[in-house]
């Protein structure tokens, strides 16, 4: 198995680059209104995933980094709750809603599985 030398070449991060992406491209349709609101919050929210990821991985000792995985994973948990409101308002088509979900579950799974690991 290869050994990962930066955190770029964690899976996990990769994944919430491209969770962030989705969000950035799923928030610039909302309400005017909403930019500053649950727009703002959906962002940070996704950019704190793999902005933890990486903070983790650079402290170089175990605890910390399952901290910051934790607090990732917590963002994790913040921004399905924004996802259902983003939907439930209607702000959020139910497909991109569906996909974006799927995927912040899969990177709520693997930062888990590290956490245990650790």
């Amino acid at each position: 198995m290869e050994q990962v030398k930066t955190f770029e070449n964690l899976v996990v991060w990769q994944k919430s680059i491209l969770l962030a992406k989705n969000i950035y491209q799923i928030t610039k349709v909302f309400p005017k209104e909403e930019m500053f609101g649950l727009g703002n919050q959906l962002r940070r929210s996704a950019v704190s995933v793999p902005s933890n990821i990486a903070e983790g991985y650079g402290r170089h000792t175990r605890v910390d980094y399952k901290r910051f995985l934790s607090m990732g994973l917590g963002s994790i948990y913040e921004l399905q709750t924004q996802l259902r409101i983003g939907v439930e308002l209607e702000f959020i088509p139910i497909q991109k809603f569906q996909e974006t979900l799927n995927l912040s579950k899969e990177i709520d799974r693997m930062l888990y599985a590290i956490i245990k690991k650790l």
